[in-house]
């Protein structure tokens, strides 16, 4: 599982450099996060503009990590591939999680 972070001011931007998060990296994705997400800005914002498949695992590992990260940090998810972003739609993830268009629309845009 590759992650890569930055800060940009008071947002730590995770780019998740994978073109799946399913069963087989949720777990090290997760352990990944507790560790990027440590310590950093409040607004963490996924970068998932290379993610193309996302199954019920990935789900379940944002939530996690979401979880994981809060209250201290909010998990916010940027530049979702048309069918991740089906995903989240189907499954109401898309109310459950702040979504934005790109990264750069993360980083205009107000904390929520």
């Amino acid at each position: 599982m590759k992650l890569s972070s930055r800060d940009e001011g008071d947002v730590r931007v995770v780019a998740l450099e994978e073109s799946r998060l399913d069963s087989a990296g949720a777990l090290e994705f997760k352990e990944q996060m507790r560790s990027l997400g440590a310590g950093g800005p409040r607004r963490v914002v996924l970068d998932m503009a290379q993610v193309q498949f996302l199954d019920s695992s990935g789900l379940g590992a944002l939530v996690a990590v979401m979880k994981l990260l809060a209250p201290d940090a909010r998990l916010e998810v940027a530049a979702l591939s048309p069918a991740v972003a089906q995903v989240f739609a189907l499954t109401k993830m898309d109310s459950v999680f702040t979504v934005h268009d790109s990264v750069q629309a993360a980083l205009a845009a107000a904390p929520s």
